[in-house]
């Protein structure tokens, strides 16, 4: 498995393992006291665990691109790094921002860092699907295309 596969589906590892700890969290007394845990553990799990492993195994796992030089047969793999590094600071981001937003509504600064975790989660999806639609194309038949 490459290296950077490796860190994608290790990374979602402890994404799950960060979620179903806030998730304890949540449901023991202290939890209470910490706003916006039920959001941001639910965050943790479907991006930082599920979305995470699937980008991880999908781009091992989708067809080569036929004719691609030996080190692009994934595409670009600097775009996929870039993927790895958006999604990951904007779930951070989030997991600071969305409880600092709850507990000082108004707060401009945190609002904006909210908003900006958001947008860094979309850019590495975009950057994921941009890299990986080549990748997605009927099966050759017996040498023809189909």
């Amino acid at each position: 498995m490459p290296r950077l596969i490796r860190f994608f589906v290790k990374t979602a590892f402890a994404w799950l393992v960060v979620a179903l700890a806030l998730k304890a969290l949540a449901l023991s007394p202290w939890g209470a006291s910490i706003p916006a845990i039920t959001p941001i553990s639910w965050h943790a799990l479907f991006v930082g665990w599920l979305t995470q492993l699937i980008f991880g195994i999908a781009h091992w796992m989708l067809p080569t691109i036929p004719g691609a030089p030996k080190d692009r047969l994934r595409g670009d793999e600097r775009i996929m790094g870039g993927v790895y590094g958006l999604l990951n600071v904007g779930l951070l981001l989030r997991m600071v921002a969305e409880p600092m937003v709850i507990a000082q509504p108004g707060a401009g600064l945190w609002q904006g860092l909210l908003i900006a975790s958001a947008w860094l989660q979309w850019l590495a999806a975009m950057l994921f699907v941009f890299n990986s639609w080549r990748r997605v194309r009927p099966a050759v038949q017996r040498g023809k295309r189909g």
